[in-house]
């Protein structure tokens, strides 16, 4: 028990929020993920989204561990090397604010004619397109290091409560789209404007996680 204290005096939990919050940030941000998901439960219904959901946010496990053992061995070795991490990180996310700057703010969603799969089909598509994307390890490589919140914590520990925490953020963002397929679909038809306001809440917060990564300390 009082090991327990310990660990939680040395835990910066404004850190954790702030990752937190970004996690949601992001999930909520129109991209191939949450649209996939969208479209899913339009076509196939709630059961089939929430299939999609569960495989997409299951394969960030996968890219949580290669994360945790590849970057916390780096972490170990050089202070220069992961200053090199972060500083990637942060270049990286402005590219994606640029790139998300320079894309057309609409939302397109295929509603038709999507051949019906069976839930299991869509855990594994959702699964596979997760892991399988070699963006989302290049994501997590940059997103993740400028959130070590202990440093007293071993730092695998400290990846996988981030990742779990990322997922828990996919998974109630994701899952709300999937709950509210048909509601949501229709407000993006009915407002237009709605995919300008969401490309720039992208922008805003990949530039916000890039400044901070420049200004955090190990």
């Amino acid at each position: 028990m009082h090991s327990l204290f310990l660990v939680s005096e040395t835990i910066n939990y404004p850190i954790l929020i702030g990752f937190l919050v970004s996690s949601l940030a992001l999930a909520i941000s129109p991209g191939p993920d949450n649209i996939f998901v969208l479209t899913q439960s339009i076509s196939n219904g709630v059961k089939s989204g929430l299939a999609t959901v569960f495989g997409l946010v299951s394969g960030c496990l996968v890219h949580t561990t290669l994360l945790a053992f590849g970057v916390s061995e780096i972490i170990k070795r050089s202070d220069t090397l992961f200053f090199a991490i972060k500083l990637f990180g942060a270049m990286y996310l402005l590219y994606l604010a640029y790139k998300v700057y320079r894309s057309d703010a609409s939302i397109l969603l295929d509603k038709g004619n999507n051949s019906a799969k069976s839930p299991t089909k869509l855990f594994w598509t959702g699964f596979t397109m997760n892991v399988l994307n070699p963006k989302v390890t290049i994501f997590f490589l940059a997103f993740f290091p400028g959130f070590l919140f202990s440093k007293e914590l071993n730092t695998v520990v400290q990846f996988y409560i981030l990742g779990l925490l990322f997922m828990l953020s996919a998974l109630l963002v994701f899952g709300s789209i999937a709950l509210l397929a048909g509601s949501i679909s229709n407000y993006l038809t009915e407002h237009k404007k709605a995919g300008i306001y969401l490309k720039w809440v992208q922008i805003v917060v990949f530039v916000g996680i890039a400044v901070y990564l420049f200004l955090s300390d190990k």
